[in-house]
């Protein structure tokens, strides 16, 4: 008899259909049915010796929510036995027009919750949504839940990992404690969403996601130097595909629309497959040697608000002459899809794991370096470039100017006319703290609002010492020594300016947009430890503003 390994995971929805993605224990049919008689079935596929399926589920009715079973087999496997959850259920979107609401969740960087004992780090904030979601199904939950970069550790593992890892191999051979292979990426995969209150949250709240550095390795793609190095190595050939591989079975095929799915020779060629493994072994040496065979990059659309996730690490150009964020014709996609029907939204949404707009002096740090790199002082300042861009992470969006330039220009021309949408926001995670910050073109005023939405961590830290220097990042004092470092560098003055205007909060958090018609509000809630009777976490409102009316 099947059983369900990991899952359910409600990833696509709209008013018509879904997808449900599962991992069995064995090759078998997964079936979804829902309380209203939708639902649907797929055979797994097998990619190293692990048994798969994304469920299309079909007709469901718009502007309804229904429970779901999920079985194998005809055997029921989900919900679990006594589970203290309620049921999952798909919401089915209603009919986009001007009263409709659509309610956003943002966050990232997630070291999975210990199973036992006090957590280092304080409450989990998924663990904590979901807890309260639990409590009160009537309550207010997200129509959808954007994860934006390191959804787990493969270079940072927790201390169960090492010691199952110390079970398969000598962690004094290289990679030492973190992870070498396919099998043992499914393992921290088993780790952060077998998580009861993680499993059943994104069982039933819609997600979408975008790896991160340390979905692979910090600082991966940092530098075209960084990478011949990383080649150099009897291991990183391994830990690369295994990492693609892992993250187009385990993220990216949910990220998909049925539409796309049906087209997509990949995913076919997988399904058709008796065992997968090579096939998509194959798409990734490809994806890895030549970015622009694959796009990582979607968009979504949420009635009248238009979400770009947009792959800030493998699409880069390492080149130093011709360095970019973006492959050119990543970059042009991206320019499509903000600029197709305008009129169609009202909110862009701009996700990439990595801050467009960040602290002053952590921006001019950055375009300096990234000038030394390229040969503007000479070949002495270009090597103590490179150490620095590698040992202090100065490789965001400011580390590739010509590219933090384009995003600008694209905005630019989004937010200005009488087809503006009202809002523009930029999405963003990795640096464990949480701010708002708002450009100015020098061109002159958009007729859109545009911010900056840091959001992280969901579940990490962050180091005293990081914590100052983010919040000196912002001072004037900063920001005078950051004239001086672009003075030096030659740098081009930046075709914007902006300001800090919420933040920075540190700790476990997510952000949450609700726009309704051309309004807009942000709230910014932390998981707090409990207090009380009950002693359980909860979630703190720290922040709540009006971003459009």
């Amino acid at each position: 008899m099947p059983e369900l390994r990991l899952g359910p995971l409600l990833r696509y929805a709209d008013g018509a259909s879904a997808t449900v993605w599962v991992e069995a224990d064995r090759p078998c049919t997964a079936e979804v049915r829902c309380a209203d008689g939708a639902g649907g079935s797929s055979p797994t596929f097998l990619v190293a010796g692990h048994h798969y399926a994304l469920v299309l589920v079909e007709g469901l009715t718009a502007g309804t929510a229904t429970e779901y079973e999920v079985l194998l087999d005809d055997t029921p496997v989900w919900p679990l036995p006594d589970s203290p959850f309620p049921p999952s259920r798909i919401t089915a979107p209603g009919e986009a027009d001007g009263d409709t609401g659509v309610r956003v969740a943002f966050g990232s960087c997630r070291w999975a919750a210990p199973a036992e004992g006090k957590d280092p780090v304080g409450p989990d904030a998924l663990d904590t949504l979901a807890a309260r979601l639990a409590a009160d199904p009537a309550a207010e939950r997200p129509d959808v839940l954007l994860l934006l970069g390191d959804q787990v550790y493969a270079d940072e593992t927790s201390e169960s990992t090492r010691r199952w890892l110390a079970g398969r191999r000598d962690l004094d051979d290289p990679p030492g404690a973190q992870v070498a292979d396919y099998e043992e990426y499914t393992h921290l995969y088993d780790e952060s969403w077998r998580d009861p209150e993680v499993r059943w949250l994104l069982s039933t709240v819609p997600s979408c996601a975008i790896f991160d550095d340390h979905d692979v390795i910090d600082d991966w793609n940092t530098s075209a130097a960084w990478l011949a190095d990383m080649r150099a190595t009897d291991w990183w050939q391994e830990r690369i595909l295994s990492g693609l591989m892992s993250y187009w079975v385990y993220q990216h095929l949910g990220n998909l629309s049925p539409a796309e799915l049906a087209v997509d020779p990949l995913y076919a060629a997988v399904r058709e497959a008796v065992d997968g493994t090579t096939v998509l072994r194959e798409f990734a040496a490809r994806a890895d040697t030549d970015a622009t065979s694959v796009r990582w990059s979607y968009r979504r659309d949420f009635g009248r608000v238009r979400l770009l996730m947009v792959d800030s690490r493998a699409a880069r150009v390492l080149d130093e002459d011709r360095r970019a964020m973006l492959d050119p014709g990543e970059e042009q996609w991206v320019r499509e899809q903000a600029l197709e029907s305008p009129e169609s939204y009202d909110h862009l949404l701009i996700g990439t794991s990595l801050p467009w707009l960040l602290p002053h002096l952590v921006h001019d740090a950055e375009a300096w370096d990234a000038a030394l790199c390229r040969g503007e002082r000479g070949t002495l300042w270009a090597r103590l470039g490179e150490k620095l861009r590698r040992g202090a992470d100065l490789e965001h969006w400011a580390a590739f100017p010509a590219s933090f330039d384009a995003l600008a220009a694209l905005i630019a021309e989004v937010g200005s006319g009488p087809q503006a949408p009202a809002t523009v926001c930029v999405l963003s995670g990795d640096v464990h703290h949480a701010y708002v910050a708002e450009p100015v073109w020098r061109s002159g005023r958009l007729d859109s609002r545009v911010l900056q939405l840091t959001c992280s961590p969901v579940h990490n830290s962050v180091p005293p010492y990081m914590r100052f220097g983010f919040r000196f990042g912002w001072s004037r004092v900063a920001r005078a020594l950051g004239r001086g470092l672009a003075r030096h560098g030659r740098c081009a003055p930046t075709p914007v300016v902006w300001r800090r205007t919420e933040g920075p909060w540190f700790g476990n958090q997510l952000m949450t947009l609700v726009m309704r018609g051309r309004s807009s509000r942000l709230r910014l809630e932390q998981a707090r430890a409990g207090q009380g009777d009950d002693g359980r976490p909860y979630l703190k409102t720290v922040m709540e503003s009006e971003v459009s009316r």
